[in-house]
């Protein structure tokens, strides 16, 4: 069954697991069906992943239909990858929901809020696996739809501002996205996205395919929240519940960044140009700017969770530099930071959300000494941390050392030089944030205090470790990274 219809059991599980859990409107048995599914289809995305890499792509045709008037998906070694981090982020943060939600959102409320993050997991899942163009427009509304809701949920009446720009942000995004998907089609007549690779050379004029690629770019360039388009995410972030906040921060992004990896390499060619700019250099400069500005705004932040925003933005940095390098090793690195940057920031948030549980705040100035009371959740975030700045031993400098070999290859030392100096910035609000809960006494508020339920301290404990383990063993992601690096620059126009 799996081998058959696993690209498209991968979606559906977690639709149903969204229809079943809106119905049975009970919170726990909604949880239990969600993780079920989530579950299901993380076992489905690892057996697609090795079938993959034993036999190559899989394609399948829904319906049975010819990609040429059908949606096709298929599966490689760059979505393969992405699939099998969301589902297993998907399923730890299920593990973890049970107990935050509880604190977190209404009663009344809980069901539905699993109900839209089954929807939103679908929504990413379709994105990632489905060849069609117009199908990606689809699953980018299901994702958006859903995690606008989920952002809305939070008891700070700034989660409804919060969720009513990132839909403001996310409407022109996908306008945009659209708009260049229609102007493909008038030019090649068809929405399967390899059959329009094999019909741009026919196209006469070059000038459609700059305007396609120009609307593209920046339709999911607002989804990723690449500098200067991130304005929505600190907001986002900060006033959702933390359970919203940990899938979106691990995912979401991740799955938009694929997606323009897909696009710039597997349709335009990452050296064509919008007009007389090419797509690589502007990547560049706004990847850079993202390390620097995102990274030096983080410093200034007293909420942890919008200090954590602002490093994303600065980590989504990373990633699409990685992509502008257009060479082995920093398409490389990119992937293996989008995997890592998900298990280190999902274990910070989630550590958040657990000193949220026991303290109800997660303002910096009111968490001294925290360390001292809640000892394993700021372990977690202190390795979190570590890996955002890239320490050696964290799963973080192995991607950026595989950044800065891109560098050097392609022959910009001084972004090498960028690379580490922007790290340094990481070092400034990390080493404020361990200063705060591990060398300052025990405020009242922090007194006393003990650890979360197990059930939120174990997904954390396992995101932690792998940061860990992948900074002191990484065969096993550079293999898989090195594998989507290959696969990207082999589909290069």
């Amino acid at each position: 069954m799996i081998a058959v219809h696993g690209p498209v059991l991968v979606v559906i599980l977690p639709l149903f697991g969204a229809l079943v859990a809106a119905l049975v409107r009970r919170p726990l048995l909604a949880w239990a069906v969600s993780l079920i599914a989530a579950i299901g289809s993380f076992v489905v995305a690892v057996a697609l992943l090795v079938q993959v890499r034993a036999e190559g792509v899989v394609s399948y045709r829904i319906g049975g239909w010819a990609p040429e008037i059908g949606i096709e998906y298929r599966v490689d070694a760059v979505n393969g990858l992405i699939l099998v981090l969301v589902t297993a982020i998907a399923v730890l943060t299920l593990v973890y929901a049970r107990r935050s939600v509880l604190s977190e959102i209404i009663p009344e409320r809980i069901a539905w809020f699993y109900a839209m993050l089954m929807l939103c997991l679908t929504g990413l899942l379709g994105m990632a696996v489905t060849g069609d163009a117009f199908n990606v427009f689809v699953f980018l509304e299901i994702s958006s739809l859903s995690t606008y809701v989920l952002i809305a949920l939070g008891r700070d009446r700034r989660a409804l501002v919060a969720a009513y720009q990132y839909l403001i942000v996310g409407t022109i995004g996908a306008t945009f996205y659209v708009i260049g998907v229609g102007l493909l089609y008038l030019a090649t007549g068809t929405l399967n996205l390899g059959l329009i690779v094999e019909r741009l050379p026919e196209i006469a004029s070059p000038r459609a395919l700059i305007a396609a690629e120009a609307f593209i770019v920046v339709g999911i360039a607002l989804k990723l929240a690449l500098f200067p388009l991130h304005a929505w995410l600190p907001n986002a972030y900060a006033y959702a519940p933390s359970s919203a906040t940990v899938f979106l921060a691990s995912t979401a992004t991740k799955v938009a960044v694929y997606l323009l990896a897909r696009y710039i390499f597997g349709v335009f060619g990452v050296h064509l140009g919008i007009g007389s700019v090419a797509i690589a250099s502007v990547l560049i400069v706004l990847s850079l700017a993202a390390m620097f500005i995102a990274s030096a705004a983080a410093v200034f932040q007293n909420d942890i969770k919008r200090l954590l925003a602002f490093s994303s933005v600065a980590q989504v940095g990373y990633i699409t530099l990685g992509l502008a390098l257009a060479n082995q090793s920093g398409i490389t690195g990119a992937f293996l930071h989008i995997v890592n940057h998900a298990l280190m920031k999902g274990a910070a948030f989630m550590a958040v959300g657990a000193i949220i549980y026991r303290s109800g705040t997660c303002k910096l100035d009111e968490l001294s000494g925290i360390g001292r009371t809640m000892p394993v959740t700021a372990a977690a975030l202190t390795i979190a941390g570590l890996g955002l700045i890239g320490v050696p031993g964290t799963s973080g400098f192995i991607s950026k050392y595989y950044l800065v070999l891109g560098a050097f290859e392609a022959g910009f030392w001084w972004v090498a030089l960028l690379i580490v100096a922007s790290s340094v910035i990481a070092v400034l609000y990390v080493g404020r944030m361990m200063e705060v809960i591990w060398f300052r006494e025990p405020n009242q508020r922090c007194r006393g205090l003990g650890e979360a339920p197990a059930e939120m301290l174990a997904p954390m404990v396992v995101l932690a470790g792998m940061t860990i383990w992948f900074g002191l063993d990484a065969e096993l992601p550079a293999s898989l990274a090195g594998a989507a690096a290959h696969v990207l620059l082999g589909a290069r126009p």
